[in-house]
């Protein structure tokens, strides 16, 4: 049940093709080996309201976060945040090349007793693969 979530700053776009972004993630989270495909959501949102560091209007940010189930190794999600950090930090190199951007990534484990899910999508994906 991994649940990846990015927030931007509103003026990336036009920047950063923010759906080859959610694709880079899904792609990497797949080849970790650590998730299920039907399990895997990836969702932007684009940030209006924000105010970063010295306050200049180019200055810019993607604040990642993913949300898993309990059971992996901390060796494991170690591996996996290592994985999509650096995938994503190739991709926004040119980011990295002003003295404007902010990257990070934060892994949270969801408490199973306090979490609801039904999903229709691994019956069908578990078919093809079983």
């Amino acid at each position: 049940m991994p649940h990846f979530t990015f927030d931007y700053s509103a003026n990336l776009d036009g920047v950063v093709d923010m759906r080859a972004l959610a694709r880079l993630i899904h792609d990497t989270m797949m080849e970790t080996g650590l998730f299920e495909l039907g399990a895997i959501r990836v969702r932007g949102f684009r940030t209006e309201v924000y105010a970063i560091a010295d306050l200049l209007p180019e200055n810019s940010f993607i604040d990642m976060s993913l949300r898993i189930g309990k059971g992996r190794s901390e060796a494991d999600k170690k591996r996996a945040g290592e994985a999509i950090f650096a995938a994503v930090s190739a991709f926004l190199s040119e980011r990295f090349e002003t003295p404007h951007f902010m990257l990070s990534l934060e892994i949270r484990e969801i408490d199973a007793e306090l979490s609801w899910k039904k999903n229709a999508i691994h019956p069908r994906l578990r078919q093809k693969t079983g």
